[in-house]
């Protein structure tokens, strides 16, 4: 299977542009943010509801190499030598729960698994893919639990396939309904899980193996 084309599929199923998309800024600098219980995963959840509505937007996005103080909500990027990983390695596309997730390039099924846990990935996806001459992967964070349930690894998705769905808040690592979106060079000896957040001491070498998606997701008129 070989594609050299740069022609993605849009992963929501429609393009994303200004007209649907929001920027949603999840940085530590956003104060807004220190003004809602982080571990009140509702209150999370109607925070991002209620600024897409406002601003009429169907899609909050965003985030890569973003610092953000968002994951001390959450044990699982605790480091006892360096306190909390607070790097983003992907871009999140924030919208309703049950929303479809598409294959943007021609590709196969690397590995899956449901990381549970507060905080945690749940339900995730690898695609392991041909592009420009060389191996790279997609990584699909925070979809449906029974999204995982009729895949096989090495199991085909040709361009515009539906990989899975949005996952409810209680089956997605209790977060506010988003797919969390990386490529992946280099996964490693790693199946069905690769770090989305690292420690600024890290940064260099993850943004370097987990390159800018943006490409994969179009090109957005707002960027």
């Amino acid at each position: 299977m070989s594609i050299q084309s740069d022609n993605f599929f849009p992963i929501m199923g429609e393009e994303l542009t200004c007209e649907n998309c929001l920027i949603l800024d999840m940085s530590a600098g956003n104060l807004a943010l220190q003004r809602i219980d982080l571990m009140d995963t509702f209150a999370f959840e109607s925070f991002v509801a209620e600024i897409l509505a406002g601003k009429g937007k169907k899609y909050g996005i965003g985030g890569y190499a973003e610092n953000r103080s968002i994951y001390q909500r959450s044990m699982v990027f605790a480091d006892n030598s360096i306190g909390y990983r607070n790097i983003h390695l992907g871009v999140d596309i924030w919208t309703a729960a049950a929303t479809p997730v598409f294959c943007p390039l021609d590709g196969k099924v690397h590995s899956f698994q449901d990381n549970a846990g507060f905080g945690n990935y749940g339900p995730t996806v690898i695609l392991e893919h041909f592009w420009r001459g060389q191996k790279i992967h997609s990584l699909y964070g925070h979809l449906s639990q029974k999204d995982l349930e009729q895949l096989k690894p090495g199991q085909i998705f040709l361009s515009g396939e539906k990989i899975g769905h949005l996952g409810q808040t209680k089956e997605n690592g209790h977060w506010p309904p988003h797919v969390h979106f990386q490529i992946i060079h280099d996964l490693g000896n790693r199946k069905g899980d690769y770090p989305g957040v690292c420690s600024e001491s890290e940064k260099e070498s993850y943004l370097f193996n987990c390159p800018d998606p943006s490409l994969w997701l179009g090109e957005l008129s707002f960027r």
